[in-house]
């Protein structure tokens, strides 16, 4: 048993859902989302409530029913209110700007960083060293925020890099004399 899986899903109001065979659309305020999920689990929508539920007792099943209802909650959950991730840019000279749909990164290379936006996420800077970034798939932005953030790591002498805000980086102290 799946303690995820088997926790139904509200739907808030202004959220429309529509389930066809294995394909899910969900629709809100901010946008629309569509999956098509796997045939060992099936998804019953019931009012406001949706139930992942899954087909058999095989092991596939087992294993995509808690998976199924993540994806589905985040699906609910972007087009109600959307995701929010927040990259800290720290080093002496490091800085951040937004220019249309390219994010020009300056990370103490010979040349400045352009990285072209995927369609769905937008950023914003403040203060040249934090950048925010909006999206509402989560999982796009979670890839988006990765691939900046592969850039400049964090590294552990000084600190300096791309790091997601609040993350604690483990610090190593240098040569002694």
């Amino acid at each position: 048993m799946s303690r995820i899986g088997k926790l139904p899903i509200s739907v808030p109001k202004g959220v429309e859902v529509t389930i066809e065979n294995q394909t899910i659309q969900v629709k809100g305020k901010l946008g629309t989302l569509t999956r098509t999920f796997s045939p060992h689990v099936q998804v019953i929508q019931n009012g406001d409530i949706l139930t992942v539920v899954p087909r058999g007792n095989t092991k596939e099943s087992g294993a995509l029913w808690g998976l199924s209802r993540a994806l589905l909650n985040n699906m609910v959950k972007g087009v109600s209110e959307g995701f929010t991730k927040t990259l800290e840019i720290v080093g002496v000279g490091y800085r951040a700007a937004v220019d249309g749909r390219i994010v020009k990164l300056n990370l103490g290379f010979s040349h400045p960083v352009d990285f072209h936006l995927p369609d769905g996420v937008e950023a914003t800077v403040d203060k040249n060293t934090i950048l925010v970034l909006k999206s509402l798939d989560t999982e796009r932005l979670g890839q988006t925020c990765a691939e900046i953030r592969a850039y400049r790591m964090p590294e552990p002498y000084k600190g300096k890099g791309i790091s997601y805000a609040g993350e604690q980086i483990l610090r190593k102290v240098g040569k002694k004399k």
